[in-house]
């Protein structure tokens, strides 16, 4: 037997009266789980503990059976993990965002934040952009390191854990109130804005019609994590297959296999099939017993606000990772236990995270169901299956 965890970040959703009181998960085309979903066990599951941040981190890490009450230290530390940063016991780990704030002549307090992911902004255009401002801001203190598209990483020796706030969660606001506390951050971010506004590659951005990647924004302070084996705790080798760093370096934490994959990105445009592929590869003829496909599109658009662009992931997912990962399987006659799901809900009216319950739809090609409901967050919700601590959801998967 093998498992799949097959996560479609922030895919849940609320009605969108656009779509006729449907949510995107409702409204996509999604005939690969409209037809699978008659055959496997629907239902709800609460993946972030009561009390804490609905984050992609604290999300994940319940997913993968890691109680964040316990494992999660923030969510910076799991990405150096994946960038290779070694962090002393004395270092926090910062995430570090390149964001659009809007481009008038307000002081830097009054100006509105745009776009968290600058227009989803390439890894080669940001990589020369945060070297622009590391040439003027790192120190022996504040170390800098590129991460992917817009997602960057700070190191600060001997800092502290100070609370920060998400870009995403403040989108269209003055961001006067939710820069940080601390004097050092806050003038690095003020400043970050006279060194990126004036640099070339943005300058090009806005002619091109691109939201100009044009400050910094520190969020997600963290001490270095301390994660147990997944092997050790599940019995389990298994893989990830994910574009994010977030992901990657919860993977390595985790003594799992980090795959990567040529044209994955985290974006609508991302490499659906080479990811199928992947998990299908390591299951089939590496010798592994897990597989966690890790697809970020739905949350993007979520982020972005687009109703079109999130119903597009969905369908994606579906025809392009799901069906494909389905039909190897079933060409070569494997057994498996697929688990499908989101990490949290991101509803395209307030473009950010919730902590509601997400739907799950868990197939088991040797036991298959016969009943009548399609995935989505409603049927999910009257199916009556309701898994109250995330984390327990992997033991579901592997019948434990």
């Amino acid at each position: 037997m093998k498992y799949l965890v097959v996560l479609g970040d922030g895919m849940a959703d609320k009605d969108i009266e656009e779509l006729g009181n449907k949510t995107p998960l409702e409204y996509a085309k999604t005939p690969t789980m409209d037809k699978y979903s008659k055959m496997s066990e629907i239902g709800l599951v609460h993946t972030i503990p009561e009390g804490m941040t609905p984050g992609s981190d604290t999300a994940n890490l319940s997913v993968l059976g890691y109680d964040p009450k316990r494992y999660y230290t923030g969510r910076s530390p799991l990405e150096a993990l994946s960038i290779g940063v070694d962090m002393k016991a004395t270092d926090v780990a910062l995430r570090c965002n390149i964001v659009t704030v809007s481009i008038d002549d307000l002081p830097y307090e009054e100006k509105t934040i745009i776009d968290h992911s600058s227009s989803e902004i390439s890894t080669e255009d940001a990589a020369i952009l945060l070297e622009a401002v590391k040439k003027e801001l790192e120190t022996d203190v504040y170390k800098f390191y590129v991460g992917t598209s817009y997602r960057h990483l700070t190191i600060w020796d001997k800092g502290e854990v100070v609370d920060l706030t998400a870009p995403h969660d403040v989108l269209g606001q003055a961001i006067g109130q939710y820069l940080p506390k601390d004097v050092v951050l806050r003038e690095m971010m003020k400043k970050s804005y006279d060194i990126l506004s004036k640099h070339p590659i943005n300058q090009q951005r806005v002619k091109d019609g691109l939201n100009p990647a044009n400050s910094l924004w520190f969020w997600g302070a963290g001490t270095r994590p301390m994660l147990s084996s997944f092997e050790g705790k599940t019995g389990k080798k298994g893989a990830m297959i994910s574009a994010v760093d977030l992901l990657k370096g919860i993977a390595i934490g985790a003594d799992m296999k980090v795959v990567e994959v040529d044209g994955a990105n985290g974006g609508l445009n991302t490499n659906y099939e080479g990811k199928a592929d992947a998990a299908v590869k390591v299951l089939l003829e590496d010798g592994y017993d897990f597989a966690y496909i890790h697809i970020e599109a739905p949350d993007e658009m979520g982020h972005q606000g687009s109703v079109e662009r999130k119903v597009k992931a969905i369908e994606y997912l579906d025809e392009r990772v799901i069906k494909r990962v389905i039909e190897a399987f079933e060409a070569k006659g494997e057994d498996f236990r697929m688990i499908v799901l989101p990490d949290h809900p991101t509803p395209i009216g307030i473009r950010t995270h919730t902590s509601d319950p997400v739907p799950y739809m868990l197939y088991d090609s040797t036991d298959k169901k016969n009943q009548t409901w399609n995935y989505n967050e409603k049927e999910a919700e009257e199916s009556g299956n309701y898994i109250a601590d995330g984390h327990t959801v992997i033991n579901h998967l592997f019948k434990k």
